[in-house]
């Protein structure tokens, strides 16, 4: 069903990741239908639905969204409008996973840096205020259960480490009314309980999942907990990425390595400076907003797309920015999703889409 690998996808890279301008999702198509294949692309346009039908696809799986903003009449007076038509006429679904993949580690940026040779990659701009903390108390008895099955589900991860919790021991008290059927104690008398005060970090995302988890393994009728938000950064998901090459190279010796990586026509760069290249920034698509992180980070090279003239002023000489174009900096998506699907389901079939959706042409 389609309903798996959106679900599956979207396990991958949460909706809640992305950009407030986006709109990623199942963006044409009922859940509930049956499918065998799917086609991967980078954008969807008429031609990429006729090769969807072609091809037998029930599903369009894209990087970017045909629809961002809200559309009020279906005319066919636009690409986007005959695109999402003739899906429609067609029984072809649509999914897009747009800057909520780019801001996963394992997601866009990732599979930049793989294609490059980066190593000891991060990311360069961690999202803030997505983490949360939850505070629960737990009979004694049942710690090791509780805390368990809320690591399960996704808690208490801080950097490279896990199971991160706080545990301090004490006394609860309650009374049970006479619609109860409390766990101990006697109903309408007071009791008192040793238990621990438990107290773990997780993504906002995963709340219902943790919740659950926390309540179908808490022996109480009644589970007390409280839920913070925080403002730490989360160093596992945000913009760009930054890593290293394994052996610095020459400044032209890098931009050559860009243009057989990205097979692009032409990059447009700043001033080099004259010396190797060790570290490096990238940012697939458009990622001119991260000029300042990348040269606070000290890299050598910025690598992304659509910087306008303006901006390459911003280097100020403290970095070199190769814009190797928009579509071929996101290219990589297609395998991507590629890689993740036919790990996940096998037997599912997943073609790449052959048609060329780059709006941009070099002469």
């Amino acid at each position: 069903m389609i309903k798996e690998i959106v679900q599956f996808l979207e396990t991958v890279a949460p909706p809640a990741l992305q950009e407030s301008y986006d709109n990623a999702g199942l963006v044409v198509g009922n859940p509930e239908t049956e499918i065998s294949s799917a086609l991967v692309t980078i954008d969807v346009t008429e031609a990429v639905v006729d090769e969807a039908i072609k091809k037998k696809a029930g599903l369009i799986i894209a990087h970017h969204p045909i629809i961002f903003s809200g559309i009020k009449k279906l005319t066919g007076k636009n690409y986007v409008e005959r695109t999402v038509l003739k899906a429609i006429k067609n029984d072809v679904a649509i999914f897009a996973a747009h800057t909520n993949l780019d801001a996963v580690i394992g997601g866009v940026n990732t599979k930049i840096c793989e294609k490059l040779g980066l190593k000891n990659c991060k990311v360069l701009q961690p999202v803030s205020g997505r983490l949360k903390k939850l505070v629960t108390f737990i009979p004694v008895d049942f710690t090791d259960k509780v805390r368990t099955a809320v690591f399960n589900a996704g808690a208490g991860h801080i950097g490279n480490y896990d199971s991160c919790g706080y545990n301090l021991e004490g006394t609860g008290s309650f009374r049970a009314g006479e619609n109860t059927d409390p766990y101990v104690g006697e109903k309408g008398e007071v009791h008192f309980e040793k238990e621990i005060r438990f107290e773990t970090i997780f993504p906002g995302w995963l709340q219902s999942k943790i919740i659950k988890a926390l309540f179908e393994a808490h022996p109480y009728e009644e589970v007390a907990y409280d839920i913070y938000p925080l403002e730490n950064s989360y160093e596992k998901a945000g913009m760009g990425m930054v890593g290293e090459l394994e052996k610095p190279l020459s400044e032209p010796d890098f931009l050559s390595l860009l243009k057989k990586t990205f097979g692009t026509g032409c990059i447009k760069h700043t001033a080099l400076k004259g010396k190797n290249v060790t570290k490096i920034a990238i940012c697939g698509g458009a990622g001119s907003f991260l000029i300042n992180q990348a040269i606070a980070a000290k890299a050598d090279f910025f690598v992304t797309g659509d910087f306008k003239y303006h901006q390459f002023f911003d280097a100020e000489n403290k970095i070199v920015i190769a814009d190797v174009g928009h579509y071929e900096s996101e290219q990589f998506t297609k395998e991507l999703f590629y890689e993740l699907l036919t790990k996940k389901f096998p037997k599912f079939a997943v073609r790449f889409s052959e048609v060329k959706t780059n709006p941009v042409f070099y002469f």
